[in-house]
């Protein structure tokens, strides 16, 4: 697998157009930390570690919804393995007027924009969540 985030967001947009609870995904110490980032913000209810029958380690992220639809109305990946993109802490653009978030990796950790601009860091986007 080329793009693990990637691969991650795109199991969480299919899940929410089924309508479904919960979705896991092979475990890594970056989705974590961008999975934490989603729970902090409230786009999703949380997350666990477990283990497939193989004795892989996966991560099970609870969905969240409201009134029937998925609180994520929109999951983009900016920052790809053939494209990266980088942005000081000026440049980290607002998303949907400040409605949306931009997850930043940054050298202080994986951190929501608002949150990268309170540290004064900039660092490699890695997607936008409204």
């Amino acid at each position: 697998m080329n793009d693990p985030i990637g691969d991650m967001l795109t199991r969480i947009r299919n899940a929410q157009m089924r309508g479904k609870s919960s979705v896991s995904t092979p475990a890594s110490k970056l989705r974590a930390w961008v999975l934490d980032v989603l729970q902090s913000e409230g786009y999703i209810r949380g997350y666990e570690t477990a283990t497939d029958t193989a004795g892989h380690p996966t991560l099970r992220i609870e969905l969240k919804y409201y009134e029937g639809q998925p609180v994520i109305r929109e999951l983009k990946r900016v920052s790809k393995p053939g494209r990266r993109v980088y942005m000081a802490v000026k440049d980290i653009p607002s998303i949907r007027n400040g409605l949306g978030v931009s997850i930043v990796s940054t050298p202080k950790g994986v951190m929501s924009d608002a949150s990268a601009r309170a540290a004064n860091v900039g660092g490699e986007v890695l997607c936008t969540v409204f």
